[in-house]
């Protein structure tokens, strides 16, 4: 699968990429989000989430595991698995509910969801990169591929 690796130098080119993620996701798709605490997980879905015209606050779903955002046609939901203890509670709350049908689902933190979770169609880890961060992404599927071709400079 393809894969590219981008610079961001700074917390409004995170949310500017975000919003370009959501422009070539057009709203449907799975993205899973990698990197240690603080890396900017949630500043790019908070990107993506105001790329859709949402002008509320974006915070970490830590303690709820999911915010949904009605936005216009899209269903989004950003899953924050930072707290989860284990992958079966995801059945518990209906996670595969929130995969079925044309929703974009941003998941912070996946490896905990691990034998639950779906296949995404784009895994983006985020690291630091002094003086901002380098984000590898990484093509799940074909249709993250057509997104990689989207975001590619040039």
């Amino acid at each position: 699968m393809q894969s590219l690796t981008l610079f961001v130098p700074d917390e409004a080119a995170m949310t500017a990429l975000g919003a370009r993620l959501a422009h070539v996701t057009q709203g449907r798709g799975t993205v899973f989000l990698e990197g240690d605490l603080g890396a900017g997980k949630t500043t790019l879905s908070r990107g993506i989430v105001r790329g859709f015209g949402h002008t509320g606050a974006v915070k970490s779903p830590t303690f709820t595991l999911v915010e949904p955002y009605e936005l216009g046609d899209v269903a989004l939901y950003h899953f924050d698995l930072y707290r989860l203890a284990d992958p079966e509670e995801l059945e518990f709350m209906g996670i595969r509910d929130y995969f079925e049908g044309n929703a974009l689902c941003l998941v912070e933190w996946p490896a905990k969801g691990e034998g639950v979770l779906p296949k995404p169609d784009l895994t983006i880890t985020i690291s630091a990169h002094e003086p901002g961060r380098r984000l590898e992404l990484r093509a799940e599927s074909s249709v993250g591929e057509t997104w990689l071709g989207a975001l590619a400079p040039g």
